[in-house]
């Protein structure tokens, strides 16, 4: 990829300070983040917390209020626009694509619209990339939404981009269609693609990205989702037993890596442990030792989605900044 880094493997996004206002409103304020060459990024936040125009941002479509940002080793200027443009490319939620033409004519057309060099070729390997070779001739029209969304993604590969901005692409598809997608992403990340994703599928953001940023007008945290859960949440362990414990106090108090217990209702108990790998071998050999019937001792696992409830849960109602329209 031809990254103007003289050598060195500098970010395909570094984002230093950079707000964007308009007027006296905030769309999104202070940000700064950087994103590796080949990883998929999740920008996660609530309607209204600056995502959309972060990406449109990045873009180039608006210009920041303050800050800087490198966009495939090249500054986010003004000046510089047009040769980022050709660098990357950007998705949004809803395909905008001509219903009554073809794939084919619709493709054709946005490869003119872009200066793309070998259209054939180009048109060719972004249908296939997408499983619609054959589907080329097919009216947009007559397509489902999840087709359609495909569509969309080919048109954004026209260009041979470095970097993607995929702005909830699987809004509203079925569980079939978004693991397409998903399918997709992976054989990006794969080619050395770098993927830009915001979402509101926290599941889609775990299953997918290398690190993922909860956004809410600024920036909560960033981050490998495994590194956040870490980060927020204690290591416990859920035991259960077939019947209640007469003296769990005893059973549990002075166990290596378990720092405390309590009660979790009925025949069950949460353990905070230091070590999950320490501490599940010892709780069971306790457990037997006092006689119990032990059912199970399991780690317990919070999600991305407990990550951010957390963060964003008890925030007021973002986005008073955000456009009409945008997220």
């Amino acid at each position: 990829m031809d990254y103007e880094d003289h050598g060195t493997r500098s970010p395909a996004l570094s984002v230093h300070g950079l707000s964007k206002r308009f007027g006296d409103r905030v769309a999104f304020e202070d940000i700064s983040f950087e994103v590796g060459i080949g990883e998929v990024f999740g920008f996660l936040g609530p309607n209204g917390a600056g995502k959309t125009t972060t990406v449109r941002t990045l873009g180039t479509l608006i210009a920041p209020t303050s800050g800087s940002a490198v966009v495939a080793g090249i500054p986010l200027t003004p000046e510089n626009a047009a040769r980022i443009r050709r660098r990357i490319s950007i998705m949004p939620e809803s395909p905008g694509l001509y219903l009554r033409l073809s794939v084919a004519e619709n493709l054709e057309c946005f490869a003119d619209l872009y200066q793309v060099s070998n259209p054939r070729e180009r048109m060719e390997g972004a249908l296939k990339a997408v499983n619609l070779a054959d589907r080329a001739q097919d009216v947009c029209a007559s397509l489902s939404k999840g087709m359609r969304q495909r569509v969309a993604l080919a048109r954004a590969l026209l260009g041979d981009p470095q970097i993607l901005f995929l702005d909830e692409p699987t809004a509203g598809l079925d569980p079939v269609a978004a693991r397409d997608v998903h399918e997709l992403i992976d054989r990006l990340r794969r080619r050395g693609v770098t993927v830009f994703l915001t979402t509101h599928r926290l599941e889609e953001a775990e299953r997918l990205c290398d690190h993922v940023a909860i956004l809410n007008t600024t920036l909560r945290t960033i981050g490998r989702p495994d590194e956040l859960r870490d980060r927020l949440f204690a290591k416990t362990l859920a035991v259960t037993t077939r019947a209640p414990l007469p003296d769990p106090g005893r059973v549990f108090a002075g166990l290596p890596a378990v720092e405390r217990w309590h009660p979790d209702g009925g025949c069950a108990y949460r353990l905070t442990v230091t070590d999950p790998a320490v501490a599940a071998p010892a709780a069971t050999r306790a457990l037997v030792a006092a006689g119990a019937d032990v059912l199970s001792i399991s780690p317990s696992n919070h999600s991305l989605e407990d990550v951010y409830l957390r963060l964003v849960g008890a925030d007021a109602p973002a986005g008073a900044g955000e456009e009409a329209g945008e997220r």
